[in-house]
Parts: structure tokens; C-alpha cells; sequence
């Protein structure tokens, strides 16, 4: 099996997508989504290492509780529900078109449930003692947690008045 290459356009930074390392379902929902990313459009991080702490922190984020999800894309962090969805219109194939209807709902509402599903995780799908190590044939689609350096490339400079957060 070969690796897939980055496939991004000139000057553009793949999506960074911050998960909680030890969660079985978030773990679960990272394998799924890799499965559905064959031109490695995002990079995965774990909220619990030293690059994801130092990615948070420079997207202007800070700390977040591990039940967050984090979307860091062109220097812009989005959050939570926001976050699952800039994943999906990320995604190859008819789940791409699954995401339009869910951005109407307003994101506090959207929120309600992504929390319940996150208050849960841990006694419904399980718990890791470490985080994830990539295998060698899904490596490309992670940063190196302990690589700041590199994960802070992944943040384009913010332009006077943006926000990020959303």
C-alpha cells in the first residue's frame, strides 16, 4: 500500500483537526474519517500533546476541555460541532453533502448535542491509557505531537480584526 501525499494547493495548509487522544470513539471517528480523506486534506493532532497544546494556543484557542473537537484551518479555529462540520465538507465522496442542512441550525443548538455525545464517550465506547501512534501507513495524515515547530507552520498569521474560535 502506498502513503498518500499531501493534496493541498499552492500556499494552502491542510485542515489540523485536534481530537482527544485516548478517547475510543474519537479515535474511532478519526480511522473513519482518514478513510474517507485519500488526498490527506487534514493532519490529526491529539489535544493532549505538546504540539497540540502549542497549535491551540497560537490559533488563539488556549486550553480546551479534551471533549472538544478543534478545527484549525487557514489560522481560523473552529470548535465543537462547527469543527465536525468543516471536516465533512472535507471529505471525498457523498458525505461532503451531508454537511449544508446542519449549518443552518445554530451552532448552540448543535452544541446541545455534541455535548451529550462527548459527556458520554468515555463510559460508552472506552478509554486508552496512551494516546494513538499512527501506524506507518496512516503516518502521513498525523503531525508529530511532540514537533511544535511543525505544527505551528500549520497556522497561517491572522489578519488584524479576525477572529477565531467560532
Amino acid at each position: 500500500m502506498s502513503l498518500p501525499t499531501p493534496s493541498t494547493s499552492v500556499g494552502e495548509k491542510p485542515l489540523v483537526v485536534l481530537f482527544d487522544g485516548v478517547c475510543d470513539l474519537c479515535n474511532a471517528w478519526v480511522t473513519w474519517v482518514i478513510d474517507r480523506d485519500p488526498l490527506c486534506r487534514m493532519r490529526f493532532l491529539p489535544l493532549q500533546s505538546a504540539a497540540g497544546e502549542a497549535l491551540l494556543k497560537a490559533a488563539g484557542v488556549g486550553e480546551v476541555p479534551l471533549s472538544t473537537i478543534v478545527v484549525v484551518e487557514q489560522g481560523r479555529a473552529f470548535v465543537r460541532s462547527t469543527a465536525v462540520l468543516r471536516v465533512a465538507r472535507t471529505l471525498q465522496g457523498p458525505w461532503r453533502w451531508a454537511w449544508p442542512p446542519f449549518v443552518w441550525v445554530p451552532a448552540p443548538l448543535r452544541d446541545i448535542v455534541y455535548r451529550a455525545v462527548a459527556a458520554s464517550r468515555y463510559r460508552l465506547f472506552g478509554k486508552r491509557e496512551t494516546c494513538r501512534v499512527p501506524t506507518p501507513e496512516l503516518r502521513a495524515h498525523f503531525l508529530d505531537a511532540n514537533d511544535v515547530a511543525a505544527a505551528l507552520a500549520m497556522v497561517k498569521p491572522l489578519r488584524a480584526g479576525e477572529r477565531t474560535a467560532a
